[in-house]
C-alpha cells in the first residue's frame, strides 16, 4: 500500500510545501499537486502539517559496541536510538572485541543488521591487525563483505609508514581511510584541552596541536599517494585551517564535526562531569566558532555523532578515570535545530550536512537527497517539539552524555527506512 507524507515541507534544493508518496519502498513522487480521493482512499496518509520532510540521516560515525561490549550498546538498542533520532543509515566503528579486522565480522555486522531492519548498518573495518596499528589488515577482502571504508578510530595510525600503504591500498580499491587523528606522545593519557579550565581545573591536559599535528601528516600523506582521508570528529581551528588549504590544493580530503563540538566548550568540564569527556576534547569558544564557520563554508562536509555509549560504571568516576565518549544518535536533530532557528543555517544546509555529503562521501547513490525514484529513507522533523531527553525518550542503553535530563527542541516524529516505518514518535 502506497503511503503518503502529505502537506508538508519538503526540504530538496529549496524548502516548498509538497505531498510525497512512497510506493515499494521508494519515493513515487513528490508534487504540490495534492494527491487524487482515489490515491488517498488506497494508500496510508500521514498529514505532515507544519513538519519538515527530509532525507535520512546517514551518520558516519558510531560506536555499536557489539559484538564485545553488548552491556554498553548492540546492534538492536543502536538501530532503535538511529531510529527515533531520524537516522536511516549508520556507520559503524571498528573497536569491538574482537576488533572488526576480517570480513567475517563485516558480514555478521551487516546480516545481524538486516535482521533488525529498522536502519542500514555499514561498517568500517580495521586498517590495522587487531587495531594495533602494525599490519595492514586483508582491505580487498574486507571490501568485498561490504566495509564502507577503513578506521582504526579510537586509535591513532602512529606510525606515517603503515598510514602511507593504507592510503596506497585503499586507493587502488576506491576506498578512504577514516583517521581519528591524535599525537600520542602529545596527548600523553590527557583528560581535557589544555588551557586556562584545565588549569583552573588541576586536570590532565593536552594542546590542540595533539590534533592538528597528525592532521598536517595525513595531509601530506594524502598528498604523496593520492589516497583518499577523511578527518572524523574535527575539533580545533588549527585543524579547520589545514583542511582549508588542503582541499584548496585539490587534494582528495573529507571532514566531520560532532553537534557536541558545535555546541560545547570546555567550559562545561569546570564542575567535573564526567560526561563532558570526550575525544577528541571539547575545545574553547575561538575553535567552536571555527568549526561553525567550517561547516558553514563547507570546509567541513558532514555531521556526525560519534555516538559512544558506555556503562554508567565507566562513567561515574573521577573525571581521570573516566572513560571517553557521548551518545549522540537521537541529539543530531535538536542540536543542529538549535542553529537553524538561530538562523545559522537553513534547512536544506542541515539536509546537505547530515545526508547527502555523507551519501557522497560513501558513494551511496540511492539515498542522501530526496528525489523521484530513489530509496524512501525519510525524516520527519518537528521543529517546534520540545522534551527532556531522559529514560522516556532515550533509546540507548546508555545514557552518557551533557545534555541528559536537559530540555531540547526538535526531533523526528516519523522515521521511515525503506517506505517502511523505523519509528513514530
Amino acid at each position: 500500500m502506497p503511503l503518503i507524507l502529505k502537506d508538508g515541507f519538503v526540504v530538496q534544493e529549496k524548502v516548498r510545501q509538497a505531498n510525497l508518496i512512497i510506493d515499494d519502498g521508494i519515493i513515487a513522487d513528490i508534487s504540490e499537486t495534492a494527491p487524487t480521493d482515489a490515491l488517498i482512499a488506497d494508500s496510508t496518509v500521514i498529514d505532515c502539517s507544519g513538519l519538515y520532510i527530509l532525507p535520512g540521516l546517514i551518520d558516519m560515525h558510531v560506536h555499536l559496541r557489539e559484538p564485545g561490549y553488548e552491556y554498553k550498546e548492540d546492534i538492536q538498542s543502536a538501530s532503535r536510538a538511529a531510529a527515533y533520532g531520524g537516522v536511516t543509515t549508520i556507520c559503524s566503528m571498528a573497536n569491538t572485541n574482537p576488533p572488526v579486522d576480517n570480513s567475517s565480522i563485516v558480514s555478521w555486522i551487516k546480516n545481524r543488521s538486516r535482521e533488525i531492519g529498522l536502519c542500514d548498518v555499514l561498517p568500517y573495518a580495521a586498517l590495522t591487525k587487531g587495531m594495533k596499528g602494525e599490519e595492514l589488515t586483508e582491505i580487498g577482502d574486507i571490501l568485498s563483505a561490504g566495509a564502507c571504508g577503513f578506521s582504526d578510530d579510537g586509535f591513532p595510525i602512529s606510525s606515517s609508514e603503515v598510514m602511507r600503504r593504507g592510503l596506497e591500498y585503499t586507493r587502488f580499491f576506491n576506498s578512504f581511510i577514516a583517521c581519528h587523528e591524535e599525537d600520542r606522545e602529545l596527548f600523553n593519557n590527557a583528560s581535557m584541552h589544555e588551557g586556562k579550565i584545565s588549569a583552573q581545573c588541576g586536570i590532565r591536559s593536552a594542546p590542540a596541536e595533539a590534533e592538528s599535528v597528525m592532521v598536517a601528516r595525513d595531509i601530506e600523506l594524502a598528498r604523496l599517494t593520492g589516497g583518499r582521508v577523511h578527518f572524523c570528529h574535527i575539533s580545533s581551528k588549527h585543524s579547520v585551517e589545514l583542511i582549508r588549504r588542503a582541499k584548496e590544493a585539490g587534494l582528495n580530503i573529507t571532514a566531520e564535526v560532532t553537534p557536541n563540538h558545535l555546541s560545547l566548550t570546555d567550559e562545561i568540564c569546570q564542575d567535573y562531569d564526567s560526561f563532558a569527556k570526550v575525544n577528541p576534547p571539547l575545545r574553547e569558544e575561538s575553535d567552536r566558532l571555527a568549526l561553525l564557520e567550517a561547516v558553514k563554508s563547507g570546509v567541513i562536509d558532514c555531521i556526525a555523532s560519534d555516538h559512544a555509549p558506555h556503562h554508567i560504571d565507566d562513567k561515574l568516576k573521577e573525571f581521570d578515570c573516566a572513560a571517553f565518549g557521548m551518545i549522540g544518535l537521537q541529539l543530531i536533530i535538536p542540536l543542529l535545530t538549535h542553529f537553524v532557528e538561530e538562523g545559522f543555517i537553513d534547512w536544506c544546509e542541515f539536509a546537505k550536512i547530515t545526508a547527502a555529503n555523507p551519501a557522497k562521501i560513501l558513494n551511496l547513490n540511492d539515498r542522501g537527497v530526496l528525489r523521484k525514484g530513489l530509496a524512501a529513507d525519510i525524516a520527519v522533523i518537528d521543529p517546534k517539539s520540545e522534551y527532556i531527553f531522559d529514560e522516556s525518550v532515550n533509546a540507548s542503553k546508555s545514557y552518557n552524555t551533557p545534555f541528559w535530563k536537559k530540555k531540547l527542541r526538535g526531533r523526528a516524529v516519523y522515521t521511515i527506512k525503506g517506505g517502511k516505518a523505523a519509528a513514530k514518535v
